[in-house]
């Protein structure tokens, strides 16, 4: 039976990435984007600890509004659930609700890694992305990581990352780095393709599709460490660790570039929402032109 174009859409960018009102807007809108292209939205997260596979414009904006909605890993689900909680979904809880709920094809804004100057803090995105056949479309890894050690370790635990329409491995804000990718694909067929393949031959893991941010809405690189590196300093100062460093280092960056690089995260995360919506339908239809 064929299956249906369905995309997946994480809640943390909701409740934790982006400020109200602009956190519900943009979720409304990569909703739209998925749509647009032909398929279906749905944005994941947990209310009353209830689990929402396609939360409703409501739900969004109580998540959007709300206080004390928890961050959630795939460790943390179970708890989210037991204790009745609201919860906004990281990448690797919406990989794993979307993946037993019987989704492929997930967007997201950038997923996580090991953060500089602390080795040690390395995501659960990383773990979930090793273990969860999926096609999870996102602009790179957040440039606030330690771009090296987050290439390593997604070599080191299997994970086919796949440049869309490019050699080089997206940055989030930034369109391009200096790091190669070993694979390009230039069409949602061909990504199609290589997920149909590791699905024959049985191999475990994602396709981790690095979709460079429109090059309109890029920051320069040299900008942004500017920001990066004051942001990475003043969370060492404030003894800022574990789940909150991420949020703290995104609304900073918003700060000290004023304001330029949420309008980017916007750009992005639409951008991946259109993508994931294109290889959704090419998904459904078998991965033929």
């Amino acid at each position: 039976m064929k299956k249906q174009p369905i995309v997946a859409l994480e809640s943390t960018v909701i409740a934790h990435g982006l400020p109200w009102p602009t956190n519900f807007e943009t979720a409304v809108s990569m909703e739209n984007k998925v749509k647009e292209k032909g398929a279906i939205p749905k944005t994941l997260g947990i209310i009353n600890g209830e689990i929402k596979i396609g939360l409703t414009e409501k739900e969004i904006e109580h998540l959007a509004k709300a206080k004390n909605v928890m961050k959630i890993g795939t460790a943390e689900i179970a708890a989210a659930i037991a204790l009745r909680r609201n919860a906004a979904t990281t990448v690797s809880a919406t990989m794993r609700l979307a993946k037993n709920a019987g989704i492929d094809v997930f967007a997201t804004g950038g997923i996580g890694g090991v953060h500089r100057n602390v080795p040690w803090d390395v995501s659960q995105d990383i773990m979930e992305l090793s273990k969860t056949r999926m096609i999870v479309v996102c602009a790179g890894f957040k440039s606030i990581l330690d771009v090296e050690r987050t290439i390593e370790f997604l070599e080191t635990f299997q994970v086919t990352v796949v440049g869309y329409q490019t050699d080089y491995m997206p940055l989030f804000h930034t369109k391009e780095s200096e790091y190669k990718v070993n694979i390009r694909a230039d069409s949602p067929e061909e990504i199609v393709a290589i997920f149909n393949e590791k699905e024959k031959l049985g191999i475990e893991g994602a396709i981790l599709v690095a979709n460079p941010i429109p090059e309109q809405s890029e920051i320069p690189r040299e900008e942004l460490e500017e920001y990066i590196k004051k942001a990475v300093a003043q969370a060492k100062e404030n003894g800022i660790s574990g789940k909150s460093l991420t949020p703290f280092l995104l609304s900073r960056l918003t700060e000290l570039s004023g304001g330029k690089t949420l309008t980017a995260n916007i750009a992005l995360l639409k951008n991946n929402a259109s993508l994931a919506g294109e290889i959704a339908v090419a998904l459904s239809r078998g991965g033929r032109d």
